[in-house]
């Protein structure tokens, strides 16, 4: 078992990290908060020593995805309706933003994971393929696919 002072100062560091994960997975802010307790509940049980910062942060996105996948394949998940399902709620993004962002939600969860640690956590194809644990080439393939399906769901090569 980790330190309070070890698992304070990992929440301070890959706090937003793990949340901007976990609502690109789970669009919903009460399940976000679900998995961000479990995935610092593991980091907290877990007696792994990382060997750099890097390789921490690469463990803390590894063991979000893969509790957001299961979170998804749940049964409860499967058998129950979100509130935010049934209430529309008023969009707080302009809708120049909300365009871009529903279009990269649309995304197939492949590539929806890609883009969001290429531009969004700004690693690079080979780090992504360390993470993911993928080929870097495919890495590249996803990115590349991933480009031309949002220039397509946005109408044109005006979004880069």
């Amino acid at each position: 078992m980790r330190s309070e002072q070890e698992v304070t100062q990992a929440i301070e560091r890959y706090s937003d990290t793990v949340r901007r994960l976990c609502m690109i997975h789970l669009k919903n802010y009460a399940d976000t908060e679900d998995i961000f307790q479990t995935v610092f509940l593991k980091y907290v049980l877990s007696s792994i020593s990382f060997e750099n910062e890097e390789h921490e942060k690469a463990w803390f996105i590894r063991v979000t995805i893969n509790a957001c996948k299961d979170f998804l394949k749940s049964f409860f998940r499967s058998r129950t309706v979100s509130l935010d399902e049934l209430i529309e709620q008023p969009a707080q993004l302009p809708p120049d933003h909300r365009e871009i962002l529903d279009a990269v939600f649309s995304l197939p969860q492949k590539y929806r994971d890609v883009v969001y640690l290429h531009y969004f956590e700004d690693y690079t194809a080979p780090q992504i393929s360390r993470i993911l644990g993928k080929n870097v080439n495919t890495i590249y393939t996803l990115l590349t696919r991933s480009k031309q399906m949002l220039r397509e769901k946005l109408g044109g090569d005006g979004y880069e």
